[in-house]
């Protein structure tokens, strides 16, 4: 997915936008940046592969590199950024998280009566972020340029500009699928995705933008440039996934929302009286640790930790490209802790379940270590389709989704005419999907949270949710 930072000040803002941006690490792993404006040299930029080394490392050495009193960062999931661009705006750093799906047909019209052109990456692709700021181009200032783009995209978009002059200009995506939140400092402001990124270098929650809200940052204050829409669909992924513990959004925090979430999944069992032998209950760590221990809470079966990632030289495991290479690291990390794995009845609960790869290398780990039985619960309900508004998950298909290829093989493409039904556990083909991939995975036992228990985690109204992901509501 990705995340920014930005702050303007009276002095050097450098430390805070290293600082801030290292703090969205968890959202992306490819690419860092971050651009600079001081009024010697104007704007500065620096990007560096992420891949297989943190942000705070690639950019040990930028105090030396780059000065200046306004400066924003970033972490792409996807294309270098920021970008610098020179336009009839002026020159400015631009960067942006979201999906674009309709790319192809936007270079195409933008081409066809331009006479205008794009860097090409390699096979001829276009940088999602050159592509934004062609639209923003297209008009006379960056409010309607901003709004431009929000129409014609396929998707969603989230901008932070970084002006030639030191202003940044903040603009949430049109349904507000992502957060953007405003802090003020003593000299200065700042704008972050995570609250917390903020509040930890001393800077106060000044606002969050409401959906499609765009504004104009400088050391004087924040100056409204388009007003926020009525209607919102802020990504409930956020909360159950992708969000850092400490961050709140929408003023609901991400950790207590996942302990709510662990004891409605932890009351279902009940209620239907599975799962009821269990000796401990675990997190498949790190996002799945809070869910496990609100169920462990509400269930009153012991919390445990039986095997423990190594993170000091392993630190993600999705880093590398490959599904494969992916799974090794995963397995790498994984050390046991054998007196709560052996003869012990296990259930481990996971943020969610999307290729299933990595579960199935666990719990054969946790077999191989005496486990006596691994029951899994999601805490989320059944990722039916995939994210094309944020690209949280690297599935290129629909049919990479666990669920997907398990209904092909059970009913083939007519299942996918009941996709209702194998979310709902209650139904016979739901049931079977469970049993199913029970069986793929080694899993004794199978259950999802169901939308309507994290939409009741989360507690916000279920029309200001994007539950796309699960049953294809946009």
């Amino acid at each position: 997915m990705g995340g920014f930072f930005g702050a303007v000040g009276t002095r050097d803002v450098i430390a805070d936008v290293f600082y801030g941006t290292d703090y969205h690490s968890h959202l992306g792993t490819r690419r860092g940046g971050m651009a600079a404006y001081a009024a010697d040299v104007g704007l500065q930029r620096d990007i560096h592969n992420i891949q297989n080394s943190p942000f705070r490392t690639k950019f040990e050495h930028i105090f030396e590199e780059m000065h200046g009193n306004s400066a924003i960062g970033c972490i792409s999931d996807t294309d270098p950024q920021p970008l610098l661009i020179r336009s009839n705006l002026g020159t400015y750093a631009i960067s942006v998280v979201g999906a674009v799906n309709n790319a192809e047909a936007l270079i195409k019209q933008y081409l066809s009566f331009s006479g205008g052109h794009f860097d090409a990456m390699t096979g001829g692709r276009v940088n999602v972020t050159e592509l934004v700021s062609a639209m923003i181009n297209q008009k006379s200032s960056f409010e309607d340029g901003i709004c431009f783009a929000n129409e014609v995209i396929e998707g969603s978009i989230t901008i932070l500009i970084l002006k030639e002059g030191g202003n940044i200009i903040a603009a949430r995506d049109k349904l507000g699928r992502l957060p953007v939140l405003v802090g003020r400092g003593e000299d200065g402001y700042s704008v972050s995705f995570e609250s917390f990124a903020f509040e930890k270098l001393g800077y106060e929650m000044e606002k969050e933008l409401g959906p499609g809200e765009i504004v104009e940052i400088s050391v004087d204050g924040v100056k409204q440039l388009a007003k926020p829409g009525k209607e919102m669909r802020i990504c409930a992924f956020l909360w159950s996934y992708y969000g850092y513990s400490t961050a709140c959004y929408e003023g609901i925090n991400v950790e207590t929302m996942r302990y709510r979430n662990g004891e409605i999944m932890a009351e279902h069992d009940r209620e239907a009286g599975t799962a009821q032998n269990i000796d401990y209950v675990a997190g498949v760590p790190d996002s799945g640790t809070p869910h496990a221990i609100g169920y462990a809470n509400r269930s009153h079966v012991p919390f445990a930790r039986p095997f423990i990632k190594y993170t000091p030289t392993w630190s993600r495991s999705f880093t590398p490209a490959k599904q494969d290479e992916r799974n090794k690291v995963a397995k790498m990390k994984q050390m046991p802790v054998h007196d709560l794995i052996k003869d012990k009845n296990l259930l481990f609960v996971d943020d969610s379940i999307v290729r299933g790869t990595q579960l199935r290398e666990t719990v054969e780990f946790l077999y191989s270590n005496g486990a006596a039985s691994v029951h899994m619960r999601s805490a989320c309900p059944p990722i039916m389709y995939g994210c094309k508004y944020l690209n949280f998950s690297r599935a290129t298909s629909d049919l990479e989704l666990i669920t997907r290829s398990t209904i092909l093989e059970l009913e083939g493409c007519e299942g996918f005419k009941h996709l209702d039904e194998y979310s709902d556990p209650s139904t016979e083909r739901g049931q079977k999907l469970r049993r199913t991939i029970c069986e793929k995975l080694h899993f004794e036992s199978l259950e999802f949270q169901t939308v309507e228990g994290i939409v009741k985690a989360i507690g916000i109204e279920p029309e200001k949710l994007c539950t796309y992901c699960w049953n294809g509501k946009e």
